[in-house]
């Protein structure tokens, strides 16, 4: 299979969340070595879950197969599947050395451009490749418009839609300082 079938698919699989009533027109498909790892589709209206974007859904997918002994992976098998250690990657800002690979090697094919969450999470992801049919000009078209988004991010702080503020920085140092003491912490 190549692009165009992968593409495809996500696109069926888009076109099956609308017909079945399960949320918008959106699908992904995850592959490694062309292969197909994980399939998903938008379910938004389906379980009421907003996070529940066929990005991320296809994302936890992926993991689910590539990780077999999820949800209880043991600290002696962390560095096994996705938790695998691989190294910065040359000329990467990251401050550490090696983290867990996750879906690096693979690439997703999307009907539609990735909104805001669901880029953040291919990032997290650390997919190699997006491939998208449709752009965020015919998303928007459609009544899906996150440009607000990406405008109010651009923000500070406090001009933002949501009122977003720091509290209480000493308590949430709790647990920053138990991972930092963490001699066995797994960066992922």
């Amino acid at each position: 299979m190549g692009h165009k079938e992968f593409l495809t698919e996500a696109v069926r699989l888009a076109t099956e969340s609308v017909e079945e009533g399960w949320g918008g027109p959106f699908g992904a498909v995850i592959t490694r070595d062309d292969e197909v790892v994980a399939r998903g589709q938008n379910r938004v209206l389906l379980t009421g879950d907003p996070t529940a974007h066929a990005e991320v859904e296809t994302i936890r997918k992926a993991v689910q197969a590539l990780n077999p002994e999820a949800p209880s992976i043991s600290p002696e098998h962390q560095n096994e599947s996705t938790l695998e250690y691989i190294p910065r990657p040359e000329g990467s800002p990251d401050s550490v050395a090696e983290r867990a690979r996750m879906l690096k090697g693979c690439s997703i094919y999307i009907s539609g451009a990735p909104c805001p969450m669901c880029m953040s999470a291919i990032y997290w992801s650390r997919i190699d490749n997006v491939y998208y049919s449709c752009d965020l000009k015919d998303t928007r078209e459609i009544g899906f418009d996150d440009s607000f988004q990406y405008e109010d991010f651009q923000k500070p702080l406090s001009e933002r839609r949501i009122q977003v503020a720091q509290i209480f920085p000493e308590i949430g140092a709790q647990a920053y300082q138990a991972w930092t003491d963490k001699k066995d912490r797994h960066p992922y």
